[in-house]
């Protein structure tokens, strides 16, 4: 503000009180623009991304199978617990989405279903909006329906696993109302890094890559060693969650001890690196790929250590801002099988007294005696996600091979990440390539799935391409 000292006892001609009037006018007038100034800083300040984030510990209590590998696996200690997390975001109009997070090896439709209508009811969350990621972990407990034919029948085992998803049902709810009342003002950044274990399994046989990687012998078939990250940070600078993902399976340990796999390990270590923050895994695209060698616990903690070193550098190196906005689309595809299963087939097969094939058999026919029928085709899950105009995330479920991320990333550019793993664990989802070339990826395996086939259609991969494209139109328009 401009000042007019007057000499004491001094009385100021006309020209000087003509000169003080404008003075005072002056800085009224310069008053008057910084208030101005000031009030429309205000109101033009954007709005920022707001976060949530909440975890809970899944480690069952009581003496549930371990899921995976076929065959009855009951837990003997853990290693460290496992965790479901969710992340809420929400923009400047209010669009909220929450991405769930867990280490179990699959989620049954039967059990997301549940989840995704008591959210709806609950939070107004619709189905577009909440995508239900799990790792893949071997070493985490059987859910619902999930590979039911994989394991040996035993009524204590059965009610056991009702139980325990009942209650992963109610946790997830409740997990989710805690991370949107967690909903506070943050900063979104992401970044991409790169870490290299993850062996494409069809093409180099287990037992020979240790030599080959001894004699520095280069190992082939398509992998996706890409690390996406993204950073949750709140205002006053502190890091509040760490989102990352990988392409590979978590199936290192094959042991029957409660445990994370080396996803477990990765996020153990990035959180004592960052006191606070929630470290949070999807699996990428890994259908086909393994860790290996494998077997050890040594090597699944080197694995985890792989993972975080690639996840910490990426910290440390220029993240881009994640500008506001969100855009969500979904859609299920019916997916074709290639032929359903006949009656003749399964009498026969029902007659295997003590595998997985007779277990199905015996399980269909007692649904066709009941007058039920098989349907032809599988309902999919795929989503797309736009935040801001930097990041596009593609959900799709099951065991997706890595063909589809090398292809959604390439078509759809920086920041793509394509989750597989996503609401339902439904099978194998085979590329074109890989149907073409069949193995057990993209062979006659439906039935350990307990669908009603053993084989899809060749034409998967260009119905599920069909509707992401569709989807990516949608949330990019």
């Amino acid at each position: 503000m401009i000042h007019c000292h007057l000499t004491k006892n001094r009385r100021p001609s006309r020209r000087n009180w003509i000169l003080i009037g404008c003075r005072r006018v002056l800085s009224l007038c310069l008053l008057v623009s910084w208030f101005c100034v000031a009030a429309s800083a205000a109101v033009d300040e954007p709005a920022s991304w707001k976060a949530g984030v909440a975890r809970a510990v899944i480690t069952p209590e009581k003496s549930v199978w371990l899921a995976g590998y076929g065959s009855k696996r009951a837990p003997d200690g853990k290693l460290h617990d496992l965790w479901m997390k969710a992340l809420a975001l929400e923009d400047g109009d209010g669009q909220r989405v929450v991405l769930i997070t867990s280490d179990f090896q699959g989620v049954p439709k039967i059990m997301s279903d549940r989840v995704f209508e008591q959210l709806r009811q609950r939070f107004k969350l619709q189905r577009q909006d909440v995508m239900f990621t799990f790792s893949h972990n071997h070493c985490g407990p059987r859910l619902g329906d999930d590979l039911i034919d994989y394991y040996p029948v035993e009524a204590e085992q059965e009610m056991l696993v009702s139980e325990y998803t009942d209650l992963m049902v109610t946790k997830s709810v409740a997990l989710v109302g805690e991370a949107l009342a967690n909903l506070a003002p943050a900063r979104l950044q992401q970044g991409t890094g790169e870490t290299t274990f993850a062996v494409n399994r069809r093409n180099n046989r287990e037992a020979d890559v240790p030599n080959l990687l001894a004699s520095g012998t280069p190992l082939v078939g398509p992998v996706d060693h890409a690390v996406p990250v993204l950073t949750v940070t709140r205002p006053d600078g502190t890091l509040d969650a760490v989102l990352f993902g990988y392409a590979c399976h978590p199936t290192t340990l094959s042991f029957t001890t409660w445990c994370g796999d080396y996803p477990g390990f990765a996020q153990l270590e990035i959180e004592k690196a960052h006191p606070g923050a929630t470290a949070m895994f999807v699996n990428t695209c890994g259908g086909d790929q393994n860790p290996l060698p494998r077997r050890t616990v040594e090597l699944c903690q080197r694995y985890g250590h792989m993972l975080a070193t690639a996840v910490e550098e990426t910290l440390q190196g220029p993240l881009k801002p994640v500008s506001l906005g969100l855009r969500t689309a979904f859609e299920m595809v019916d997916l074709p099988y290639l032929n359903t299963v006949s009656r003749g087939e399964l009498v026969e097969l029902s007659q295997d007294e003590a595998g997985i094939k007779g277990r199905w058999a015996r399980r269909l026919l007692k649904k066709l005696e009941a007058g039920g029928d098989f349907e032809a085709a599988y309902p999919y899950p795929v989503h797309a996600w736009r935040l801001g105009q930097e990041m596009l995330v593609i959900g799709m479920g099951a065991e997706t091979v890595v063909d589809y991320a090398l292809r959604f990333k390439a078509e759809f550019g920086e920041g793509t990440w394509v989750c597989g793993y996503a609401d339902d664990m439904i099978s194998y989802i085979p590329s074109r390539r890989v149907w073409e070339e069949g193995g057990y990826e993209g062979g006659s395996n439906l039935y350990e799935y307990g669908r009603p086939a053993f084989r899809w259609s060749g034409e998967i991969e260009d119905l599920i391409a069909a509707s992401v494209h569709k989807l990516v139109n949608e949330v990019r328009e």
